[in-house]
């Protein structure tokens, strides 16, 4: 490591003297600053008369003295105006009297022109510190950089070994920078706002005092299994030095304003008034976007179109933004002979409304007449042929039509005056969200399948099998985004490492997503209904026994039973109408797989029935399969006509206040982005790669709003969906167990902090309640969650670090436990509602949406609801997931287990109705038998445990057969069923070989 820092100074200077000695920068004096109009005005002036003397020539005929002015105030008026921007003139830059400026020269992509080369070569780029933004020069930024004189980029810097970080920046931005200083004024100021320390660095592309949103600028850190977020450390250099080594160099600057960044418009309709405003955003590059373009890019130049690729990224990886990137650098690639590498780039995806993003956001890179075209709906094979003949370079088209592709940039036989064989094509490929389409995709199924079972495989598949069928065409390098690549995908894409294993080209994964808050985790809150059953059972005095660790679920995978289904729509719906329904400002929403159609349509029917039974108005719900289902020889129903709207309306009105659940079965389980989606409800087997995009539906964050994820699952273990994400999270994914006395721990230990005073949290949540919340009240609220922040940072730097961790931890529990149990503790809710709101507080200076009361605050009244269908939460907790926080519980791999649970699961599985007293008799009578067999004595005192076992089971039968008048019924089923003979019975095993055992030694003694 370095020496340690003695002034960020110093590492203010380190930069500097790195942009001006390596990179030939200019450095200039926070005098020459123009905070009038953001501007270098010198180097502007030197920039154009270097660049375009004639022209600056023929204006001063015109303006004479008033030249310079002219030109700053017409550039500065195109660019604070409502249709302007900075990067507007940037790229294309300003008429002055019918005679155009240039303000920035963009790489040429060949070297044919030398003049161009040169104009190049003449950006002027330089740097500033200290430079003050506001009129009464009480604010210093730290440093600025300019290109041409104009600011593009501001820094904030904190040096990690004097006590700050990238927090204290993110904070400064926040409360100390006026957004309205024409450095910070949004499309006109700087393009992007780093908060940088040693180790770290976030960004902002718009300044919104304490809302500002800031995201990750950084590396990312280890490989493989430790992959995550952050930043490498290196022995001899600062864990941030790329940003002065790479990021801030003058050719990658240039690429960036001319390739990557752009403004993003985006309708949104008020649901009520039906008005549409128009919300604007400047896109910057996160670093894993930056990094995929430039590294395929260099490796197309050497490779040409010999290679396919693999993207390997998560959702929340932006990828929309990095196929429109990839494919407008894709349409004007050359080789490093100048040659151009691709004729065509085609884009295929499955949703439409993805086709008018990557449209928008091509467009937005480079308005250019015939760029881009969009094949809908209603465009045929035949039109995708002509637009492929055509000059023009980026067709978007569907995933239906990728057999027809395929075959058509391979055929010979074309007889048009170009040959499409002879054209060099790049195909983009977005499979992630191809399983939306419903009935579109048997389309494409039946045409890539020539067996039976083409139904049963899904896009990334067939995909596969279409390319295998296919070979690789040397004239066609393909490019496939995903998030969940399967082993024939990595094969296929992917490009072997120097052990010989295959890895996708490109890697942004799950872990590193979450890490750095674009999804969530959607483990972090996963109960199977064993442990919802358990967490709101009152615990009776019954024998208790083990059951082996496979034992994970008390229902089994739910049938089609009356009975069982009225019980799971109870739950589901009293569950989200108690835990969920009030979170994201009342507008949380469900999903519920199904496990077939017409398990889809019996619920819907028992879904309907109990909410107008219980005269819910607030629960409307739509259901989403693909083709026809009979419940009985004369009703036929299908998605539409249960629904009431057409099939490709679902999702819009899903969106829709009045909607809460969506049942699906086989549909809308990928590439489904509905941020509102806070619960689901699993009543099917899911495994591998079908678990991780199911439950990857929950993973939307939903600003401003605190989103909370929860899965309730009727069919899976937990440990089967941990194994599912395990290869595509890149670690272990860690979790204990929680129960109500740990909450309690916790807030004993939050207690002897002593930095919360009771009254503010009596006070606060008499604020929190109102109605409405005025100005005053915010005012209160700030007082008191000044006052316990000042009470924190009175303590030494460590134990801060623990009381907020504490915090967070009750926080977490708490959430947790409210979602699966039922609490009536209303000071423990009170304290929630403080502690929540107060982490808002504490965590200004935290990257993310920042402190927006208003926004942000949960709704604490759901919370204090009592459920009434549950009894209260049980003294002893054994819940399936275990969460990271709740780290003093541990168990043994097996769990205990009352008998009259595994009753109960004999009665959910079988459809049953034993009496849970007398089959327990009956089991204890079996075990009596079982205890006075003189092999099964013998065998437990010359065997091991394992080898006991084997004999054991050998004897199950007979004794069932010899205690078949205790409980005929009972032992008559277990006779029949073999599994469940197995999973009942297994439970005595270990209890009978230690007696057994114990006994033989007591006799052999005596």
């Amino acid at each position: 490591m370095r020496g340690q820092i003695d002034e960020r100074y110093e590492y203010q200077r380190e930069i500097i003297d790195h942009l001006v000695n390596e990179n030939g920068y200019v450095e200039r004096s926070h005098r020459n600053f123009d905070k009038n109009y953001a501007l270098d005005r010198e180097l502007l002036l030197e920039f154009l008369k270097d660049t375009q003397p004639d022209i600056l020539e023929e204006l001063s005929k015109i303006f004479g003295d008033d030249l310079e002015e002219t030109i700053i105030n017409t550039i500065n008026n195109f660019v604070v105006s409502k249709k302007g921007s900075l990067l507007s003139v940037l790229k294309h830059g300003v008429d002055i009297n019918n005679k155009h400026l240039t303000l920035l020269y963009g790489k040429p992509a060949t070297s044919f022109n030398p003049e161009l080369s040169r104009l190049y070569n003449e950006n002027i780029f330089s740097v500033m510190e200290e430079v003050y933004p506001d009129e009464a020069n009480k604010e210093r930024v730290d440093l600025v950089i300019f290109v041409n004189g104009f600011a593009i980029i501001s820094f904030e810097l904190k040096s990690n070994s004097q006590g700050q970080n990238y927090e204290n920046a993110i904070l400064q931005y926040r409360t100390r920078r006026n957004p309205k200083d024409r450095l910070f004024r949004f499309k006109a100021g700087c393009l992007v706002n780093f908060a940088m320390d040693t180790e770290e660095v976030y960004m902002t592309t718009q300044l919104d005092k304490e809302k500002t949103f800031f995201l990750p600028f950084n590396m990312g850190k280890g490989e493989g299994v430790n992959a995550g977020a952050g930043n490498p450390s290196f022995e001899d250099k600062y864990s941030v030095s790329y940003m002065w080594e790479d990021i801030l160099k003058k050719d990658t600057l240039i690429e960036l304003i001319t390739k990557f960044i752009f403004i993003e418009s985006k309708e949104d309709k008020d649901q009520v008034t039906g008005k549409t405003k128009i919300k604007e955003r400047i896109i910057f590059p996160r670093y894993h976007q930056l990094d995929v373009i430039r590294k395929t890019l260099d490796d197309l130049k050497v490779n040409k179109t010999s290679q396919n690729y693999l993207i390997q990224h998560s959702a929340g990886s932006g990828k929309t933004n990095s196929i429109a990137w990839l494919a407008h650098r894709l349409a004007s690639l050359h080789d490093e002979d100048d040659k151009v590498i691709f004729d065509n780039v085609i884009i295929m995806t499955d949703r439409v409304v993805v086709d008018r993003q990557l449209q928008k956001a091509i467009m937005g890179l480079e308005h250019k007449v015939g760029l881009i075209r969009v094949m809908d709906d209603k465009c045929t094979s035949a039109d995708l042929k002509l637009a492929l003949e055509s000059n023009t370079k980026i067709v978007v088209t569907t995933i239906q039509k990728f057999p027809y592709v395929v075959d058509l940039i391979k055929d010979g036989s074309n007889q048009t005056e170009v040959a499409l064989k002879d054209k060099k094509f790049a195909v983009i490929i977005d499979e992630a969200h191809s399983s939306t389409a419903g009935k579109d995709m048997m389309a494409v199924t039946s045409t890539l399948s020539s067996t039976n079972d083409f139904y049963e495989q899904d896009v990334q598949d067939q995909l596969v099998q279409e390319i295998q069928s296919s070979g690789k065409q040397k004239n066609v390098s393909m490019f496939a985004f995903t998030a969940t690549p399967k082993p024939t995908t990595l094969r296929l894409f992917g490009r072997p490492d120097k052990r010989g294993n295959y890895r996708a080209f490109h890697l942004y994964s799950m872990k590193q997503a979450i890490e750095e808050g674009f999804i969530l985790d959607v483990l972090a809150n996963y109960t199977t209904y064993e442990t919802y059953y358990e967490l709101n059972k009152k615990i009776d005095d019954d024998p208790e026994l083990k059951t082996t660790e496979a034992k994970r679920q008390i229902a089994q995978q739910i049938d089609l039973d009356d009975t069982n289904i009225a019980q799971r729509t109870k739950i589901i719906i009293e569950h989200f109408r108690q835990h969920v329904m009030s979170e994201l400002g009342n507008k949380a929403k469900a999903m519920v797989i199904m496990a077939s159609r017409k398990a889809a349509m019996k619920y819907q029917q028992a879904f309907q029935k109990y909410i107008e039974e219980h005269h819910y108005t607030d629960m409307g719900l739509l259901v989403a399969f693909s083709g026809k289902v009979n419940l009985d020889d004369e009703n036929e129903f299908t998605e539409a006509s249960i629904n009431g709207i057409s099939e490709d309306r679902t999702a819009r009105e899903f969106n829709k206040k009045d909607y809460r659940f969506l049942l699906v079965a086989n549909k809308y389980q990928v590439g489904f982005d509905q941020p509102k989606l806070t619960a689901m409800y699993v009543m099917k087997k899911i495994a591998g790669v079908n678990a991780v995009q199911t439950l990857s539906r929950l993973n939307r964050i939903c600003p401003p709003y605190e989103k909370t994820p929860f899965v309730l699952d009727f069919a899976n273990s937990y440990a089967d969906i941990e194994k599912a994400f395990a290869p595509y999270y890149t670690t272990t994914l860690l979790a204990d167990t929680v129960n109500k006395q740990l909450v309690y721990n916790i807030v004993e230990k939050i207690e002897g902090f002593y930095v919360i005073d009771p009254m503010s949290v009596e006070g606060a949540n008499l604020v929190l309640h109102k109605a409405r919340i005025e100005s005053r009240d915010k005012k209160k609220l700030n007082f008191y969650f000044g006052a316990t922040e000042k009470k924190i940072k009175e303590l030494d730097e460590v134990t801060q670090r623990e009381v907020i961790v504490t915090l967070r931890r009750f926080v977490r529990c708490y959430e947790f436990l409210l979602q699966v149990s039922s609490l009536d503790d209303v000071e423990l809710q009170k304290m929630y509602n403080y502690i929540s709101c107060l982490l808002k507080y504490v965590n200004i200076s935290r990257p993310g949406q920042g402190y927006d009361l208003a926004g942000k605050i949960k709704a604490s009244n759901f919370a204090q609801k009592q459920t009434g269908s549950h009894t209260k939460g049980t003294k002893r907790s054994n819940p399936e997931v275990k969460l990271p926080m709740a780290d003093e519980i541990e168990l043994g791999e097996d769990k205990k287990k009352k008998l009259s649970a595994i009753i109960e699961e004999i009665n959910q599985a079988t459809g049953s109705n034993f009496d849970k007293d007398i089959a327990v008799k009956s089991m204890l009578q079996l075990r009596d038998l079982m205890m006075k067999s003189g092999d099964l004595r013998s065998s437990a005192k010359n065997n091991s445990e394992q080898d006991f076992e084997l004999s054991y089971f050998d004897r199950i039968d007979d004794m069932l057969i010899e205690g078949l008048e205790h409980n005929k019924e009972f032992f008559t089923l277990l006779l029949n069923n073999n599994d469940l003979k197995k999973e009942v019975l297994g439970t005595f095993a270990s209890e009978i070989y230690d007696s057994l055992r114990e006994g033989s030694i007591i006799n052999n003694n005596i």
